[in-house]
């Protein structure tokens, strides 16, 4: 197998470029280049994916791992990190940062690593995860979510502007993959499809009521924080007879109802 520094040299004389260009491009020193490919440093495992991308090629070439065979173990630390991402959160990390320590970069293990560490309170390097994601990834739903989550981890460093900029790059969909399925498919997939827009769309309403809610009381509209409130609690309690279906939940929430009461009433 050849190593990463050789494989950075190669690629960089294939393309007949500098040690320099390659540093500016990335951010670092000539220098650090140069240590990189003589193998007596190496990258910072957060670095691969720009690196692959500078050079057009996946992180797995970089490494020049056979993909196949590196899609199923990463497949198989993905669903054993999955065993315990309700139970254990810090071993379900653990398990994927070893992933990362044998597969540096894999775009795989670094979008469910964003997704297990929070947004506020590990910030940096939840921006530093998003930066590598966006740089790297071909997939749009792992690059928006990327996204989504840099900007909430700025705004919880209190950087409003930046948090507003990468809110701007998330697409504005007025109709979802799941909308369109359940619309024009049949039989499973349109069942599938509805259940799983039903129960997205139902999430976001409660949201956003209990939202305007917050923001109404924040104002002193007391009244108009009380029906938002009101509202979401009606809604939740009109899917008091709903069933779990083979792929979501039930949409009745007694402790949300709970809570949503005890907002109203300490108005």
């Amino acid at each position: 197998m050849v190593r990463l520094g050789e494989k950075i040299k190669q690629l960089r004389k294939q393309r007949n470029i500098s040690q320099e260009v390659l540093a500016n491009h990335l951010g670092v020193s000539f220098q650090a280049v140069s240590k990189w490919e003589t193998e007596a440093t190496q990258p910072d495992v957060i670095m691969i994916p720009a690196i692959a991308s500078f050079f057009g090629v996946s992180t797995d070439e970089l490494f020049d791992f056979n993909i196949y065979e590196i899609e199923q173990r990463v497949d198989k630390i993905v669903d054993e990190h999955r065993l315990y991402l309700d139970t254990d959160v810090k071993k379900s990390e653990q398990i994927i940062r070893n992933g990362l320590k044998k597969y540096p970069g894999n775009e795989i293990l670094l979008n469910c690593l964003i997704n297990i560490i929070s947004a506020t309170d590990r910030a940096d390097e939840a921006i530093t995860i998003a930066k590598a994601l966006i740089e790297s990834t071909k997939s749009d739903e792992i690059r928006i979510d990327a996204w989504r989550i840099m900007a909430e981890a700025y705004k919880s460093k209190g950087d409003y502007s930046l948090a507003k900029e990468a809110i701007e790059h998330i697409p504005e969909i007025y109709f979802s993959n799941l909308y369109v399925k359940a619309y024009l498919l049949d039989g499973e997939d349109k069942f599938e499809a509805a259940t799983k827009e039903a129960s997205l769309c139902f999430e976001h309403l409660i949201w956003m009521l209990e939202i305007l809610g917050e923001i109404y009381l924040k104002n002193g509209e007391i009244e108009k924080a009380k029906i938002q409130y009101t509202q979401a609690i009606n809604v939740l309690k009109a899917f008091e007879n709903d069933f779990e279906t083979s792929y979501t939940h039930s949409k009745h929430d007694p402790e949300k109802i709970k809570e949503l009461e005890n907002k109203l009433n300490s108005i």
